[in-house]
């Protein structure tokens, strides 16, 4: 290893995907509990673009660097992890590199035989939709999710936790293909937001238990509509805007449950917790095939700009993954 690695930089601090290149940075240098990871993969996520237009500054102690995921060989080992393991991992930061750190207690094997830019998927999502669909929304077999946006990143990996835990799937997307490739990834109905009223058609299934939403205000009437009776609507982004008016007597009469949350600021003892869980409960279903990450696309690290580009226009299905040499 040298003492310099190539990492992606945003020139100017923020700006568009363009802004995104790649620069010779220093090596970062594990600290106590925490390993080195030579980096194969790295997933592209949502927040990774609000960072980059400068609306998602990292939390105190994360590097400056984009990158919440990654999948690689370990060179310097700490806890259970030793050198030439292959971890997938969840970072606070620093994953478009060609190294990273990361607590050790944030490191996951790699379920079943996938290779790495595939594990390189999962962390980010997986870690999502368990905090959110199964903890805070507590999701049980037999119950039905409404997942809004069905093919993104975070959608298709929602639809496949759900039917594996033995629950119902709705999920809507926006347009007749969306649509159609949610049913083919597994939901049991899908909607075309577009052409579609999703309140009715969840209602007329018998409506919703748990409903996790990415798109905030505009959506808020209507999943307040097709929600069942103690029923819980989870909020994991605002796309659609991010000030709800809420009809408290309908929250009342239905006893329903507003809640959400954000992963990358959670302590590092929490997050260590939550990789316990999905290890425990979520990678069983990786390694049987009844969890398989999406990877719509792949770019060079140095396309990085290029990645978040494809993100950006929307019609992916999946994840956008970087691969790093």
């Amino acid at each position: 290893m040298g003492e310099t690695m190539t990492a992606i930089a945003i020139e100017g601090g923020k700006g568009a995907a363009e802004a995104l290149k790649a620069v010779t940075a220093n090596r970062p240098e594990p600290g106590p509990g925490q390993i080195l990871i030579k980096v194969a993969a790295a997933g592209v996520n949502r927040p990774d673009l609000l960072q980059r237009m400068g609306f998602y500054p990292p939390p105190p102690g994360a590097p400056e660097t984009l990158g919440l995921e990654v999948a690689g060989e370990v060179v310097v080992g700490a806890g259970r992890w030793k050198v030439g393991d292959k971890v997938c991992a969840l970072l606070g930061g620093g994953g478009y590199a060609e190294y990273a750190v990361v607590d050790a207690r944030h490191a996951l094997p790699i379920p079943g035989d996938l290779d790495l830019i595939h594990a390189a998927a999962l962390p980010e999502t997986v870690f999502t939709v368990f905090a959110n669909v199964f903890e805070h929304g507590a999701l049980k077999a037999g119950e039905t999710l409404l997942v809004h946006g069905g093919t993104s990143g975070i959608g298709t990996t929602a639809i496949a936790m759900a039917k594996a835990a033995g629950a119902k799937v709705i999920a809507t997307g926006r347009g007749a293909d969306k649509k159609a490739k949610a049913l083919e990834l597994g939901a049991d109905i899908a909607i075309d937001a577009k052409t579609e009223d999703f309140a009715e058609v969840v209602k007329a299934a018998g409506g919703a238990d748990v409903i996790l939403d990415m798109v905030g205000a505009s959506y808020f009437e209507k999943n307040l509509d097709a929600l069942n009776t103690g029923g819980r609507i989870v909020y994991i982004a605002s796309l659609g805007g991010s000030t709800l008016e809420v009809p408290v007597m309908k929250i009342m009469q239905k006893r329903a449950v507003i809640t959400g949350s954000t992963l990358r600021p959670r302590p590092a003892d929490e997050k260590a917790r939550l990789a316990a869980e999905v290890e425990r409960v979520a990678w069983p279903w990786v390694a049987a095939g009844k969890l398989k990450p999406i990877v719509d696309a792949t770019f060079p690290l140095a396309l990085a700009a290029k990645a978040h580009a494809h993100l950006e226009a929307g019609e992916h299905v999946g994840k956008v993954v970087l691969t790093v040499d």
